[in-house]
């Protein structure tokens, strides 16, 4: 390992000497040149012989003073094809000095008696053409591949940038200083007033995003790049509409601000846009200093590592540099994976990965007593509605005894905050893995009450592209050619992006005092119907037309429409707008824990009506209608 490190940073000097070395010798032999030039300028190109011995002499101190000065204002380290306006600025300081320090050594020297008999304007010009000589040599790369892209760029499409702020300038920048993109660009449209006919790097801002078909058609553009990393949704599905209805079908967007590194936009980060881009979402305001506090320093464990939440929540929560980062799951290839992820991104995060199932007692307790971890994450449960109706035993004894017991091993080893991930589905349950969800967040309440570690939890819905939601189904749907299946055309269900979701959560974690419920905004709720519409359009066909939507009907276990509180809950709002507390109940300890311990019988000897006998005596709004007859 080694070895290779010597060897490339051996060839790095080498290189480096050798681009230095090329360009004293150039400024070298341009500094002779400039000079032997001022002076066939000032003699109309004849110049006296006795002037020669003055040519070298002056060539000589020139270099003398030239070279080093060059070197100390940084001209000998800088990228030939990146060269900027801060080269030309140092350039001119450096011929500045150079040409006062040697005015005065010709002013005192012997070899220039007081300047008598010696034609001072030769020093002016001079500086000028070192100037300008120099100054050409570091530019003639860029102006070479400047000229060289822009020959090919007529072979390339015609693009259209949406947003004329920093991240359009660094998409234009980088389509301009790279030759191997497929980007033409043309112009810019962006809503502020201010910038309407302003120029970026020699591209006009064409108009407003109102003003996009217009500008589309005028302009033969061929594909659009939405540049609006901090913009609403609503600003987003407006620029897509508009350039959908001029005809375009190649429409990309850089990512949210929050998804970027380090804030720098390239022509990397584009993808093509998804539904997530327009569910009219606004972005989340979070109070990451209150995270940071939160998870910094501290040892967490996340279980369920390997799903969508889980897996997401190890990715968030590493940019929060805890001491140690536990990743727990029993799917081996998805802990593998996820493990092998974080160990590129975070090589200094310590970060072990542990294969376990959460109902494993024992097992659990071993964890605990060797990793001690103060925050624990519990994302692992099972959560496709329809396989626990099928299995309610299996759903029990994951989603609520799993759960319990991750919760009394938490008790007593001390853990500081245990965040439960909920769902909207533990609000007046249909199914049965919202019931159990529910029992969860009950248990979660009466560890709370008992004092000690703080238990919270956070209910949301749908998360976006996670594994078995709708949308990765109906994509494969549409990549078949159809027909897309909706259960019925009335649904509707809240969605969150998984990063969205998981920012809150520990959000949310960071300002829990124990014993709450808190209830992620999710916005307006989506017709899953308008949602297969959008889909097939961004896949380029028509609904209907190019691919069918047919209609399923109702599974088991699932509901029209998805609420987030009881009738009887209801909020207390919280100092994060997107975060509410629901107002529940205190748990009765002494009965809660024999209605959990006729639910464990029932879920041993699998008897379905039992269990959901035993549910509903937990959970009294539980309405399961494939059992319940």
């Amino acid at each position: 390992m080694v070895r290779p490190i010597r060897q490339s940073m051996n060839l790095f000097k080498r290189t480096a000497l050798t681009r230095t070395l090329f360009f004293v010798s150039s400024d070298i032999a341009l500094i002779v040149i400039s000079i032997l030039l001022a002076f066939l300028m000032r003699f109309d190109g004849q110049i006296p012989p006795h002037y020669y011995q003055f040519i070298i002499r002056m060539a000589a101190l020139a270099i003398i003073f030239t070279i080093p000065i060059f070197y100390f204002q940084r001209l000998y380290s800088f990228s030939w094809s990146y060269v900027s306006a801060n080269e030309a600025i140092s350039l001119f300081k450096a011929s500045l000095i150079s040409f006062l320090f040697l005015s005065i050594a010709i002013y005192i020297s012997n070899y220039f008696p007081k300047f008598q008999n010696f034609p001072r304007s030769t020093i002016f010009i001079s500086y000028i053409l070192i100037f300008t000589l120099c100054g050409a040599l570091r530019f003639s790369k860029k102006i070479y591949l400047h000229i060289r892209g822009s020959s090919r760029l007529m072979e390339k499409e015609r693009t259209l940038i949406v947003g004329a702020g920093d991240a359009g300038e660094q998409i234009l920048r980088n389509m301009l200083s790279s030759a191997k993109n497929n980007y033409y660009p043309v112009g810019f449209v962006d809503d502020s007033n201010i910038k309407q006919g302003v120029k970026i790097h020699g591209l006009k801002v064409l108009g407003k995003i109102s003003d996009l078909p217009r500008i589309i058609v005028n302009s033969e553009i061929r594909q659009l790049i939405i540049a609006l990393p901090s913009a609403s949704n609503k600003v987003i599905k407006q620029a897509v509409e508009l350039g959908r209805s001029a005809g375009l079908k190649k429409i990309k967007i850089a990512p949210p601000m929050n998804e970027i590194i380090r804030g720098e936009v390239s022509l990397k980060n584009l993808k093509d846009v998804g539904v997530e881009d327009l569910l009219g979402r606004d972005p989340v305001g979070l109070d990451k200093k209150q995270i940071e506090n939160f998870i910094k320093d501290n040892v967490v464990l996340i279980t369920g590592a390997a799903g969508s939440i889980g897996s997401e929540l190890t990715r968030q929560v590493a940019k929060f540099r805890p001491s140690k980062l536990v990743l727990l799951d029993q799917d081996e290839t998805g802990i593998f994976a996820i493990a092998k992820e974080m160990q590129d991104k975070f090589p200094m995060l310590q970060m072990p990965s542990l294969i376990a199932d959460i109902r494993d007692k024992e097992k659990m307790d071993a964890v605990f007593k060797e990793f001690h971890p103060q925050i624990v994450f519990h994302a692992a449960a099972y959560k496709h509605v329809p396989l626990m109706e099928l299995q309610p035993d299996e759903a029990v004894k994951n989603n609520v005894f799993g759960t319990e017991i991750l919760a009394d091993i938490s008790a007593e080893h001390g853990v500081e905050k245990f965040i439960f991930i909920s769902t909207d589905k533990a609000v007046n349950p249909t199914s049965v893995m919202g019931a159990t969800k529910r029992a969860g967040e009950m248990i979660c309440q009466e560890h709370n009450q008992a004092g000690g570690a703080k238990f919270i939890s956070v209910r949301f819905g749908n998360v976006l592209n996670s594994r078995g939601s709708v949308i990765p189904i109906f994509r494969e749907q549409i990549r078949k050619g159809g027909p897309v299946e909706v259960t019925d055309p009335e649904m509707k269900r809240y969605f969150m992006l998984t990063s969205e979701a998981c920012l809150l959560v520990m959000q949310a974690g960071a300002m829990g005092q124990g014993g709450e419920v808190f209830v992620l905004d999710m916005g307006k709720p989506v017709k899953i119907l308008d949602l297969a519409r959008e889909m097939i359009k961004l896949s380029g066909f028509e609904p209907d037309k190019d691919i069918a939507i047919v209609f399923v009907g109702i599974r088991p276990g699932e509901k029209l429409f998805e609420e987030i509180l009881t009738a009887e809950e209801g909020t207390v709002v919280t100092e994060n707008q997107k975060i509410f507390m629901a107002k529940l109940s205190q748990i009765n300890v002494g009965e809660f824990a024999e209605k959990l311990e006729k639910l464990k019988e029932s879920a041993v000897k699998n008897n379905k009506e039992e269990i959901i006998k035993n549910l509903k005596d937990i959970i009294p709004s539980f309405a399961n209608q494939t059992y319940e007859k």
